[in-house]
């Protein structure tokens, strides 16, 4: 084995380590779920921004970045860092959902504004939500191993997943929470040393050149980010989550924070797209770009994606083992044993089921799942969650209005998802707004938006909805 080969996992091995001594060894079945410390004292503000900002430094978000500033030069660096506006949506929306509300996690609102049904298809959503995050985060890790189905690629997404699992399993949200401080920490300082390679090219030879065609489809992806944020925050618990660890107004000053500190990241990762493209270098920015800068820049950028990709699987897993042990159930108290149990169970079996989509690159002249799905598609999915939750304050609106803003959005997503995987033409190309690869995305995303906007509108009409307020948190 030579030092080029051994390199990536003397990287993991350190990673795993300093992983590891931040882990706790032995958790309560509160902890493992709501994050607190041992005498109880819910999660600080720096905490839980630390944890915020890095969980949505996906691996994949990372490598969209730079593929996107490749292709359609800065324009396409601030489009993805447009997505970042989610943690203000999020923030504003469930600090009133919690202070007006008392309510105390999403399905608890959902339930109690929508019924039953309603949360559980929600809660179906989220979870292949979920899902996406487990395969599409580990693929972006072990392709610094090797390429795609060798060995080495499979072996590092073994070592990954058994990894995570392990310190998930144990220490659950409590864990997540304590390692991702240490891992915003280091990510932060790996990402300086790639900059600090990056610019000094970058001032002598300029920003790349784009074409016009290329910028303006680079600006017809920022217009699709900004639909997409009124409702993409809302089907990640990864984020939602931790919207309930602290004191709403704590919380919401601990978002704003994550989404300067994840989108600034984001957005400065971007550079190494220009980069690549400035320098002649192939596409594929985040593996091009090490490549042919030596074996030093391949282990900083090899440590950038396990602190990302590792801290959004871990909390995949927390996020996954809540789910089914108390928002499936609509238990919102104090977590028992039974919960610990039935949580630590779903971990299990999401490692599992969840890497499962890297298998297809065996299924014929398969290439395996792209990463960028993982976010465009089901962005267009969920458009329906905007108004669900930004307009819940319209006590008229009950469970008509759910079904007739989320279906309208499903329906137009799965269309949509069709589409780009079979290669057919089913929208019709009057709908395109802009131009370039996603003029039709944004086109579909407005229409829809406003459809399933007029459904939710149109439920609080047919079938309004008779309650009395709830009391508000004290």
């Amino acid at each position: 084995m030579t030092l080029d080969t051994l390199a990536p996992w003397l990287v993991l091995l350190a990673y795993a380590v300093v992983t590891w001594l931040a882990t706790p060894k032995k958790v309560s079945s509160p902890q493992f779920f709501d994050g607190s410390s041992a005498t109880g004292t819910p999660p600080g503000l720096i905490l839980v921004a630390l944890s915020a900002a890095i969980t949505w430094v996906f691996a994949k978000s990372i490598t969209n970045a730079a593929d996107l500033s490749y292709a359609f030069g800065l324009a396409g660096g601030v489009g993805y860092t447009f997505y970042y506006f989610s943690f203000a949506v999020a923030g504003i929306g469930i600090y009133y959902l919690r202070t007006r509300g008392g309510y105390r996690s999403l399905s608890h609102f959902l339930v109690d504004k929508y019924g039953g049904l309603c949360a559980r298809i929600f809660l179906l959503t989220i979870a292949f939500r979920l899902f996406n995050e487990v395969w599409s985060n580990t693929k972006v890790m072990s392709l610094y191993f090797g390429t795609e189905g060798s060995g080495a690629y499979w072996l590092a997404a073994l070592a990954i997943t058994v990894f995570t699992v392990s310190y998930a399993w144990s220490g659950g949200m409590r864990a997540s929470l304590l390692t991702d401080r240490i891992q915003t920490v280091l990510a932060l300082v790996l990402l300086a040393v790639v900059l600090a390679f990056l610019f000094p090219d970058l001032s002598s030879k300029g920003l790349p050149e784009v074409t016009l065609d290329a910028h303006q489809a680079g600006l017809t992806f920022c217009m699709l980010a900004l639909v997409q944020v009124l409702s993409y925050p809302f089907h990640d618990p990864v984020m939602t989550d931790r919207a309930f660890l602290n004191r709403p107004r704590d919380m919401l000053k601990a978002f704003l924070l994550a989404g300067i500190i994840s989108g600034g990241f984001i957005f400065l990762f971007s550079f190494v797209g220009l980069y690549a493209k400035t320098m002649g270098l192939p596409a594929n920015p985040a593996i091009s770009v090490p490549a042919a800068s030596g074996l030093v820049m391949m282990l900083v950028f090899n440590g950038i994606m396990l602190m990302s990709g590792g801290s959004t699987i871990d909390s995949t897993f927390t996020s996954v083992a809540k789910l089914a042990a108390k928002d499936w159930r609509n238990e919102h108290g104090e977590a028992t044993g039974r919960h610990l149990l039935t949580g630590r169970n779903a971990v299990i079996a999401i490692a599992i089921l969840g890497n499962l989509p890297l298998l297809t690159i065996y299924l014929g002249d398969h290439a395996g799942p792209a990463v960028i799905a993982a976010t465009t598609i089901s962005g267009t999915m969920v458009m329906g969650l905007a108004p669900i939750f930004l307009l819940s304050w319209m006590r008229s609106a009950g469970p008509l209005s759910f079904h007739m803003a989320f279906w309208p959005g499903l329906f137009i997503g799965i269309v949509r998802t069709v589409e780009t995987f079979a290669k057919v033409q089913i929208f019709p190309t009057e709908l395109v707004l802009g131009s370039g690869k996603y003029a039709l995305d944004l086109g579909i995303n407005v229409w829809g938006l406003t459809i399933c906007v007029t459904g939710y509108l149109l439920g609080a009409v047919l079938a309004p909805r008779q309650v009395e307020a709830p009391a508000a948190a004290e």
